[in-house]
């Protein structure tokens, strides 16, 4: 808590994630693998603005139409895939019904959502945090990279483990998860960069408060 609230006195809250629809949340979560979000929101946009952004409209689209709508985010046709094998999961598992996949249990949404061909922990977990509003921990690189630069985690985690290692020293609230996350993301962003800005970054102090602990 002490490093949320060391990055929450620096940025304050971010907003996330942003969004209409739990569904715009999850197609967000696939296209933004690997990509910045303003590509992303290019994509989504277009989508939204052809009446695609919807269960039928995207289960309906070919693949190679749908690659040509979102081309903003980079490896277009892997994700256009990728975003079609969530679209049929959906219809599949749940007769394209959100109401029935947000109401499903946290462990079996993510056992199926780890299913989906393309869809691995970190956007399985963004989904059910984000679009189902779960108390699920998301991690990401720049997660284990601001833990391992202050030598909190092994170079060897995992990433349930260190997933582990948030969830089981924080309150579960999906509303403290989302920050948290968001705010870690704003930090690797700004300052713990493959060349670290540690001078002005909001964690400079966490360094400090550790010390004075061990101490």
């Amino acid at each position: 808590m002490e490093m949320f609230t060391l990055m929450l006195n620096q940025f304050g809250p971010q907003h996330w994630w942003p969004g209409e629809t739990e569904l715009e949340m999850m197609a967000g979560a696939v296209l933004t693998q690997n990509t910045s979000w303003n590509n992303v929101e290019k994509a989504i946009s277009n989508l939204k603005g052809k009446g695609l952004l919807n269960i039928e409209g995207l289960s309906r689209i070919p693949s190679e139409s749908l690659a040509e709508e979102i081309k903003s985010v980079g490896y277009f046709n892997i994700k256009a895939g990728r975003l079609k094998n969530l679209i049929n999961f959906i219809v599949e598992k749940y007769s394209g019904d959100m109401d029935q996949l947000l109401m499903e249990k946290t462990e079996t949404l993510r056992e199926g959502l780890l299913s989906i061909k393309g869809v691995g922990p970190e956007t399985a977990d963004s989904i059910l945090l984000y679009a189902a509003k779960r108390p699920v921990f998301v991690i990401d690189a720049y997660t284990y990279r601001i833990l391992n630069r202050h030598g909190m985690v092994e170079d060897q985690i995992t990433y349930d483990n260190l997933q582990s290692l948030f969830m089981d020293n924080l309150t579960g609230d999906a509303g403290l998860f989302n920050e948290f996350h968001a705010l870690i993301v704003r930090t690797g962003k700004d300052f713990c960069r493959g060349k670290p800005l540690c001078g002005s970054c909001p964690l400079k102090e966490w360094e400090k408060i550790n010390i004075q602990k061990s101490n």
